[in-house]
């Protein structure tokens, strides 16, 4: 049952490599083979460079790079469907699937990628190209102050998609990705069939708490390992224990003891509870 790295995994990534990295000094970086997009520069010219403060938007992990106290662009990373990131003490000769492992004075950060849909790209800056570009599109952060159900029933207005295809879009709110957007529709009892563009106000309320409420838990549950995933220091997550309705078609309702139903819905499959779910 493979998943992608979602919004959880990423931030529980981001957590975890974060101290080790910040104020270190690079000193080398290795390229394997071709990711999703080009580096960028030249992998030598980033030597000397250190290391700032480690920060997310959407799924794109943001690494701020310094020389002398001066701002020196950063590196913008993303996991792809199945990538990962992991910070080891000790260099390690590559593996197949290693693409990218940058050294530093207190280890080397390595990006393992078995389907090379990840990237590493640098850019001046997170307002100017690459990365303005693959940031322009994403919508509100789950834990923004701004994102409520006032925002979220606005985005949706004249929205014919269903409404777990209108989450998935992204560009309302970032990070519910499949497993979590069935979740925080089963938690705010909203068929994900329904068309996102009925979706009253008060129902809006509960699903902006809901998104909130499953990312929360997400994260503080280290991610969602169903498959592969594991944080910087090799730990998996274990929000897969508390999920109610996702991949567990057939079985019962924690709520109600109707059977879960899946359905396909844009090649991707949802899970949900006839019940408890309303349109």
């Amino acid at each position: 049952m493979p998943a992608m790295p979602e919004l959880p995994e990423v931030e529980v990534t981001r957590q975890s490599i974060a101290e080790p990295l910040e104020g270190a000094q690079i000193n080398a970086v290795r390229l394997g083979k071709p990711l999703r997009w080009p580096l960028g520069v030249a992998p030598q010219s980033l030597a000397g460079a250190r290391i700032g403060q480690a920060a997310r938007r959407g799924k794109y992990i943001w690494l701020p790079l310094s020389r002398a106290g001066h701002d020196a662009g950063g590196l913008l990373l993303h996991l792809g469907m199945s990538g990962s990131l992991g910070f080891h003490a000790q260099t390690g000769e590559p593996g197949l699937h290693d693409h990218f492992d940058l050294f530093c004075d207190r280890g080397m950060l390595r990006l393992t990628d078995p389907r090379r849909f990840g990237a590493v790209v640098w850019s001046e800056s997170l307002d100017a190209d690459p990365a303005a570009s693959l940031l322009a599109r994403l919508g509100l952060e789950p834990f923004d102050p701004r994102f409520d159900g006032a925002w979220l029933h606005a985005g949706f207005k004249g929205r014919s998609v269903a409404v777990k295809q209108a989450l998935l879009a992204g560009d309302v709110v970032v990070g519910a990705g499949n497993i979590y957007a069935c979740e925080a529709l089963c938690l705010a009892g909203i068929d994900p069939r329904l068309p996102a563009g009925r979706v009253s106000r008060p129902r809006a309320d509960r699903l902006a708490d809901a998104v909130r409420e499953v990312l929360g838990r997400a994260v503080r549950a280290g991610g969602t390992t169903l498959r592969d995933f594991r944080d910087g220091h090799g730990i998996a997550g274990s929000y897969q224990m508390q999920v109610m309705v996702y991949g567990r078609e057939g079985e019962p309702c924690r709520v109600c003891g109707t059977k879960i139903r899946r359905i396909v819905q844009g090649q991707r499959a949802t899970y949900f509870c006839p019940h408890c779910q309303k349109r």
